[in-house]
């Protein structure tokens, strides 16, 4: 699969969090996240291994209640079922792995 970059189709699963799936095969997708400065991602866990990569911005990342300030170039893995959760310090593009697959979040 292929894919060129689209600005257009990003969801909001929440108040200042945006996401697209980039591309995606049977067992991974590829996902773009665009946060908004002082939001954010209230804490959860999902079965689905979760790797990152921040392109810009700042923020402070928590798994299993330790914190982790991440920078452009600055890369995290979460096990799957692993509590975690971020507050945005200015605003990011993130770009996660999630393995399998977050159907969710498959274009529509």
């Amino acid at each position: 699969m292929f894919a060129k970059y689209d600005p257009q189709g990003f969801l909001n699963p929440f108040d200042g969090v945006e996401l697209k799936t980039l591309v995606y095969g049977e067992n991974s997708s590829l996902i773009r996240f665009h946060l908004q400065k002082g939001k954010e991602l209230p804490i959860h866990s999902h079965p689905h291994e979760q790797t990152g990569f921040i392109v810009s911005g700042k923020i402070k990342l928590f798994i299993e209640g330790e914190g982790f300030i991440a920078e452009p170039g600055d890369t995290w893995s979460i096990k799957g079922d692993i509590e975690h959760r971020a507050e945005i310090i200015e605003d990011s593009v993130i770009i996660e792995v999630f393995s399998p697959l977050r159907e969710e979040y498959l274009p529509k």
